[in-house]
């Protein structure tokens, strides 16, 4: 590897209303040595995006702006089509404009995704959650996804399992065309996701890791930000009506089992005359101190610090109404919005 010499990547970088963070994405990108051309698209942006691009005094960036949508496309997948269009590197790098890319990460990552012979390189960023609700909901969510779509199962070329984060997708620009980009997903809300399953199922290589160390994001600076994207995303993340009503009703259990544990060890300091109180206290005490040592553990294999295990109280119920909320807009709705877009979903279903 000392004789090794990394082809160029173009960056491409689809912005809706992101001048809070388009910045910071595009200086963390030029910064990354095997970067050709960073390609911004800015997708119809209202809040002065276009404004702080046109001050970036950055040589490689490149600004494409339309004002349109044309009909059966998301806003995000016409973006990327178009900045794909344009790029002219034999690898592309999907990013996010409110992603961070730390120093040296593209080329790390780049030289094992040749060294292993990927075509699709996929991480999940470490997640920045500076307020209690993102502290309790976001990292609650991703200990779920983990264990929906595993980092070794979606690696694994002998299980089924595809998964990717629009965060960071690093592609082989022979593999995106083959399966034909993201014209071949323009309508899916999770475009990544589906990207990924396209390439598996062509017999293309994923590599899919856990990404605190190379990158970084802040995916919501607001509340109501927060519960408009989960419901967009969460209905497809989990899998459909089952399994996210599986996934509530598991989750509202162990927040009670919580809640009567409280309960119950105030009851029984009544005195020795509730003994069958005392032997539910006892095995609700085992249930939830084995159920937040894992929590815990997943939280740590998922990037997060352990200690914010004690958000849970929190997040579980919050996050169980985004889920009803997700299948409320999915199975009843029959759309979604996202940055100002309403997107009829009624074909998913």
């Amino acid at each position: 590897m000392d004789n090794f010499r990394a082809p160029a990547v173009s960056a491409i970088v689809p912005a809706r209303n992101e001048a809070l963070n388009i910045e910071c994405s595009v200086r963390s990108l030029a910064a990354q040595a095997d970067i050709k051309e960073i390609i911004v698209v800015d997708d119809s942006s209202e809040d002065g995006t276009d404004v702080v691009l046109e001050h970036l005094k950055v040589p490689a960036l490149h600004v494409i702006r339309h004002d349109f949508l044309p009909d059966g496309w998301m806003g995000k997948t016409y973006a990327a089509a178009e900045g794909a269009a344009r790029a002219r590197s034999e690898w592309l790098l999907f990013t996010d404009a409110d992603t961070e890319h730390l120093p040296g990460s593209l080329s790390t990552l780049l030289a094992r995704a040749i060294e292993e012979k990927v075509d699709l390189l996929s991480i999940s960023p470490g997640q920045r959650v500076p307020t209690w609700w993102e502290k309790a909901v976001i990292p609650l969510i991703y200990t779920q996804l983990a264990r929906a779509y595993p980092f070794d199962e979606v690696s694994d070329p002998a299980f089924s399992a595809a998964a990717a984060n629009g965060q960071y997708i690093l592609i082989r620009r022979l593999a995106y065309e083959q399966v034909g980009g993201h014209r071949a997903v323009r309508n899916e809300v999770l475009e990544d996701v589906a990207l990924a399953r396209r390439v598996k199922a062509s017999g293309g290589k994923i590599l899919f890791l856990p990404g605190a160390a190379w990158a970084a994001t802040r995916m919501y600076c607001a509340f109501p930000e927060m519960w408009q994207g989960w419901t967009k995303n969460l209905f497809l993340l989990y899998g459909g009506t089952v399994k996210i009503m599986r996934a509530a009703a598991g989750l509202a259990a162990e927040w009670l089992a919580g809640v009567l544990l409280i309960v119950f060890a105030l009851a029984a300091a009544g005195g020795p005359r509730v003994t069958v109180i005392d032997g539910a206290v006892g095995l609700l005490l085992a249930v939830v101190i084995w159920r937040f040592s894992v929590y815990r553990a997943n939280l740590h294999a998922s990037g997060f610090s352990a200690g914010l295990f004690k958000y849970f109280w929190l997040g579980a119920p919050i996050l169980v109404l985004l889920l009803f909320n997700s299948l409320r807009a999915y199975r009843l709705g029959g759309a979604v919005q996202w940055k100002g877009r309403t997107y009829s979903v009624r074909e998913v279903l």
